[in-house]
């Protein structure tokens, strides 16, 4: 019985969704507008990027003055 569900599955409804998926999927709506919105999303991942620099800055200085003989031996 799982054979013949799966020849089903394999045969008819793969393909058969297969070929309407782009009917139903469009990039943009017809009637939309050529500008496409740089909003929440984008200023996130920019103050996220910010903040891990300072962070990653601020770990460097901290690590820098607590060995700073070990600069000059090299």
């Amino acid at each position: 019985m799982k054979k013949n569900k799966t020849i089903l599955l394999m045969k008819f409804i793969l393909p058969l969704a297969a070929f309407c998926l782009p009917l139903f999927a469009s990039a943009q709506d017809p009637g939309g507008g050529p500008d496409a919105p740089i909003d929440g999303g984008l200023s996130l991942l920019l103050a996220a990027g910010a903040a891990y620099g300072v962070k990653k800055y601020r770990e460097y200085k901290k690590a820098d003055s607590a060995n700073p003989q070990e600069d000059t031996e090299k």
